[in-house]
C-alpha cells in the first residue's frame, strides 16, 4: 500500500503546481489591459500595421519582423538609423571603466563595449 500512496502524492504535486499556474495567467490578463494604455507591444504594432495598411495580420506581422531584423542587423554593423519623425538609433562606444560590485563593494574593472544610443526628433520632442 506504500506504493499507491507514494504514487497518488506525485498526481497531487502537478495539481498543486497547476493551480499558481492559473493564478498567474488571470493577473497576467488583467495587468494586459493596463499595459496596452502604457506601453506599445509588437501584438498591438501589427494589428495598427495591418489596419492602416489594409493588411492581414499575418502579412502585417511578417513586414514588421522584417523592419525589426534589419534594424537589428544595421546596429550591429555600426549604422546609424534615422525614424523620420521619431529619431535616431545609433551604436556609441563605452570606454572601460572601475565599478564596484553591491554588497561587498569590492572593485572591478568593467571591460569597454558598445550601447545604442536614441535621439528623439525636433518635432516629436517639441509636441510631447
Amino acid at each position: 500500500m506504500t506504493k499507491s500512496s507514494k504514487k497518488a502524492a506525485p498526481a497531487a504535486k502537478p495539481a498543486a503546481s497547476k493551480a499558481p499556474a492559473k493564478a498567474k495567467a488571470a493577473p497576467a490578463a488583467k495587468a494586459a489591459a493596463p499595459a496596452t494604455a502604457t506601453k506599445l507591444g509588437k501584438t498591438e504594432l501589427t494589428d495598427m500595421i495591418g489596419d492602416r495598411a489594409g493588411l492581414s495580420k499575418k502579412d502585417a506581422g511578417a513586414a514588421l519582423s522584417a523592419v525589426l531584423d534589419i534594424m537589428g542587423e544595421a546596429l550591429k554593423a555600426g549604422q546609424t538609423i534615422g525614424l523620420p519623425g521619431v529619431g535616431t538609433l545609433s551604436v556609441k562606444a563605452t570606454a572601460a571603466r572601475q565599478g564596484v560590485r553591491p554588497g561587498t563593494s569590492e572593485k572591478i574593472q568593467i571591460a569597454a563595449g558598445k550601447k545604442v544610443s536614441f535621439k528623439i526628433a525636433t518635432d516629436l520632442k517639441k509636441s510631447l
